[in-house]
């Protein structure tokens, strides 16, 4: 596929300049697949810059060429055909968080990957993002634009902006495209490495914000005498007194957080705790004492932000701390240390990250981005947490390169096989972050109905698989205290993760293949309501198990035939090589 249509677009500066338009240029040049540039003013005055379109022309491609595009919000991503695009989840960009986007445009964020039938793919994206957003603006017609947003920003007579980094990749494999962009982000931005991937229990899915102390002192007593391999503890949303007043617990925590996380340690686990660093409720003690910390809005008053944005799910609307200000950094880092040297919390979920970004506020920095506030109050988020694991979650996802350990990947999970169905597709289409930006989190493994949430057995086997298949974090959301020995069973089997991400032979991905030192595992995944019955073709002789019945299959040569697989259900074949030298035994 030849990428001849970048060659030939058309760069464009679109400022708020009144009279004549000024002299801005974009320089640029091109390094192999590398593209980098810069914004200079060359006129005597200021300039307010909306965005800077580094290419726009005409794709040249088919209406069925097959598209995947990134979210600005980690819950936002985008699918289908050229001719007919698609949300791949609830939460779009344009709707849900409200992203201003050009009238008539499909737009997708800082990733957009192209596959015609019969050709090779095209992989365009941004490998930077210290400063500025980009996006791609997809039109009916077949035109295109690479934008980078400047949030009406102002360049200075003779200023020089530095623009992020572009790649342009080709090539007949989509992982392996996929792997090149990932060395050119990590240049970027430095993957942050912790030495294990995490395992642990998870309060929300069981208990949401009504968690209490005796839920968690339950759940850890029947963690410790089961020996499950869980590492991490983890409190989600309900402790606190109020969203923003983080170090004060509510009234369902009565001996404080440094009691109960001491007793969590005393029985050889570690404590983790869900925090929302950016935000805050007008009720919350941080609010009231601090209203100038906040984002703030045309008339100087914190800026509420559900007037530009989604307003939050529970106690809203929220208020955005401005990570601009040093005073908030400063709180941010204060926060997180407590958190870590007082109470020896060593995991941090971080949630509601997209409000450090928000859109429309106005700074205590007045010519840094949304995406420059971001970062710093993240870097201050780090300084406070020192050696800890730090995950995102609901984050602006190219915002948050080089800054988070773990990443979410998926929306959040819900016992129905809509759920299940759709988590799956976001999390495959993700798959390749795993171990190459971050630890991929495919959120929690839920093996118990509760009341109001209800699948089969057979769906929960397909979660089960897609856990599997992602090799990144593996978090119970269930009571333990209320799980079968049945699935007790199968929590056991998914530890500990693999590490490594399943690739998928097929666009619908029916069967993943996760390499292993010994061998290889099969994840086959049934997306249908109807039964369905593979064969597979093996690479070399191999004895195999079946991972969650727990069932040897004995030895097989060239293939596995006539695999039957209930409708919305999967399963997990393990797969161990045999040596090459004398007929050896399978390892």
């Amino acid at each position: 596929m030849s990428l001849g249509f970048l060659s030939r677009s058309v760069s464009e500066v679109r400022s708020h300049a009144t009279s004549v338009e000024p002299r801005l240029s974009v320089l640029g040049e091109w390094e192999g697949e590398v593209y980098r540039s810069r914004l200079v003013n060359q006129s005597g005055t200021g300039v307010r810059v909306r965005e800077v379109v580094l290419f726009s022309g005409m794709l040249e491609m088919k209406p069925d060429t097959q598209v995947y595009g990134e979210g600005f919000q980690m819950l936002s991503q985008y699918g289908g055909t050229l001719g007919e695009p698609r949300d791949l989840g609830h939460y779009t960009d344009r709707g849900h968080y409200k992203l201003r986007q050009t009238k008539d445009a499909w737009s997708v964020y800082n990733l957009l990957m192209l596959s015609p039938a019969e050709q090779e793919s095209v992989l365009l994206a941004f490998a930077s993002c210290h400063r500025f957003g980009g996006e791609f603006r997809l039109f009916p017609a077949g035109g295109f634009e690479v934008v980078l947003d400047a949030e009406d920003r102002e360049i200075g007579s003779g200023e020089e902006w530095t623009l992020e980094e572009f790649v342009a990749l080709a090539g007949p494999d989509r992982e392996e495209l996929l792997s090149q962009l990932a060395g050119h982000v990590n240049r970027n931005h430095p993957m942050l490495i912790h030495p294990r991937i995490p395992t642990g229990w998870c309060s929300w899915y069981r208990y949401y914000a009504q968690v209490t102390e005796r839920d968690v002192l339950g759940n850890l007593e029947a963690i410790a005498k089961l020996g499950l391999h869980l590492r991490y503890v983890q409190i989600d949303d309900g402790y606190q007194a109020a969203m923003g007043d983080w170090l004060e617990p509510g009234d369902r925590f009565p001996r404080g957080m440094p009691a109960l996380t001491t007793e969590i340690r005393s029985r050889g686990f570690e404590p983790a705790i869900w925090v929302a660093p950016f935000i805050a409720e007008r009720e919350s003690t941080v609010f009231r004492e601090h209203p100038d910390w906040f984002m703030q809005d045309a008339e100087g008053q914190p800026l509420a932000s559900d007037t530009v944005s989604f307003g939050g799910w529970r106690r809203g609307p929220w208020y955005a701390l401005d990570g601009t200000h040093p005073e908030v950094q400063a709180r941010l880092e204060h926060v997180f240390k407590v958190m870590r040297v007082e109470w020896g919390c060593t995991y941090f979920k971080l949630d509601a990250n997209f409000w450090g970004a928000l859109q429309g506020g106005h700074l205590h920095d007045p010519k840094a981005t949304r995406i420059e506030a971001y970062r710093r109050g993240m870097a201050a988020v780090l300084r406070g947490a020192g050696d800890a694991f730090v995950l995102g979650c609901n984050a602006p996802m190219w915002g948050s390169l080089g800054l988070c350990h773990g990443m979410r990947v998926t929306d959040d999970i819900r016992r129905s096989w809509d759920s299940f169905m759709t988590v799956g597709r976001q999390l495959f289409h993700r798959n390749w972050q795993n171990g190459q930006l971050w630890v991929a989190d495919p959120d929690c493994v839920v093996l118990q109905d509760i009341p109001g949430q209800h699948v089969t057995e057979e769906e929960y086997l397909f979660h089960a698989t897609a856990i599997y298949a992602s090799g990144g974090m593996v978090l119970s959301g269930d009571a333990v205290t209320e799980l079968s020995e049945e699935k007790l069973a199968l929590l056991r089997r998914l530890l500990p993760p693999t590490g490594t991400a399943a690739r998928f032979s097929d666009a619908e991905s029916r069967i993943g293949t996760v390499e292993l030192p010994d061998g290889i595992a099969l994840c086959l995944l049934n997306w249908s309501d109807v039964a369905v019955s593979v064969d597979i073709p093996l690479p070399r002789r191999c004895r195999i198990t079946d991972v969650w019945a727990g069932k040897d299959l004995g030895e097989h040569e060239r293939a596995l035939l006539a695999q039957h697989i209930p409708a919305r259900s999967g399963r997990v074949l393990r797969c161990r090589f045999y040596s090459s030298e004398r007929g050896g035994r399978a390892g």
